[in-house]
């Protein structure tokens, strides 16, 4: 993988974790740097089931994938906050 991938990667997890991030209601206790993980993760896991359901391509801008990648970092981020707060309070 190309520097420009890690930094692609970086900024797109930042971006999908923080969005799925704002879906969760409440504070959540847990570092950006465990955040923008949960966004990699999310945006890798919803981009293979957007193309196994066969919305991975379309024209234009592919909300159907944004979507379930953002549906997939909120619930990953959910259950972070949950885990990571127990072990650090």
């Amino acid at each position: 993988m190309a520097i420009s991938g890690i930094f692609s990667a970086l900024i797109i997890g930042l971006l999908i974790g923080t969005l799925g991030r704002l879906v969760v209601p409440g504070k959540q206790r847990i570092p950006i740097w465990l955040t923008i993980l949960v966004g990699i993760a999310a945006a890798l896991i919803g981009t293979f089931a957007a193309n196994v359901l066969g919305v991975g391509d379309t024209r234009g801008i592919d909300w159907i994938e944004l979507i379930i990648q953002i549906a997939l970092a909120a619930v990953g981020v959910s259950l972070t906050a949950r885990v990571y707060g127990r072990r650090h309070l």
